[in-house]
């Protein structure tokens, strides 16, 4: 049976009036892990959308560009995203059990936050809500601070652009360490690497542009202490 299958029988579920946070908690565990994955995903990729009180079709769009849905899946997703962002509670949950299907520190989960930021700023304007959304999704994903400042300073153009917060550093550092802390951003926006932790092509595009303030960070720093 296909992932969109399975998930045509987890909305057969909630059709009849079953919770979604319930159908989830059914669907996580081995082998169907990856059906809650992906409704997990969908759902706080909605209620990220919903974080300022309402949903543009530029952060639906969005959230298909970070998201690749398969054509022939799009109607079964629709409805999961559509029952999800009708409010904007109940993300912690979902957030929490991503978190910990992957465990602390993995580039899947900063990926996903950097999908999250995409959709954020879909609509050209970053609400205070959708801040406090994000730092608490970083916060159950397991991701320290500095790591969220860097990855919102390098997905919202205008905030917070100090370089050292870009590249995840601080000025007392010496330079090596800065300089390996940018490699490991480099390398982690490798189009090959990306697409291998399951990244689609479209945010993988995204990535590259993000890209380009790393390198500028870095050189800023580099001329600042040349």
């Amino acid at each position: 049976m296909s992932l969109w299958s399975r998930i045509s029988e987890v909305l057969s579920a909630l059709a009849k009036g079953a919770p979604l946070s319930e159908v989830f908690a059914r669907w996580s565990k081995p082998p169907e892990q990856t059906v809650a994955f992906t409704i997990a995903v969908i759902a706080l990729g909605a209620k990220m959308a919903k974080a300022d009180g309402h949903v543009t079709r530029s952060e639906v769009q969005a959230f298909r560009q970070v998201f690749h849905i398969p054509p022939e899946a799009l109607e079964q997703a629709a409805r999961v995203f559509d029952l999800a962002r009708q409010d904007v509670s109940g993300y912690e949950h979902y957030a929490g059990r991503i978190g910990a299907m992957f465990g602390s520190g993995s580039k899947i989960l900063e990926d996903l936050l950097e999908g999250l930021f995409h959709i954020a700023t879909a609509d050209d304007d970053y609400h205070p809500k959708e801040n406090v959304f994000l730092e608490k999704v970083a916060d159950l994903f397991g991701l320290e601070g500095m790591q969220f400042q860097s990855i919102r300073a390098r997905c919202v153009s205008g905030y917070a652009a100090d370089p050292y917060t870009i590249l995840g550093a601080s000025q007392e550092e010496a330079f090596p360490i800065i300089k390996a802390k940018w490699q490991a951003l480099v390398r982690d926006s490798h189009p090959d690497l990306m697409i291998a932790r399951g990244v689609p092509a479209e945010a993988v595009k995204l990535a590259e542009k993000r890209l380009i303030r790393v390198n500028e960070a870095f050189e800023k720093i580099k001329n600042a202490k040349s």
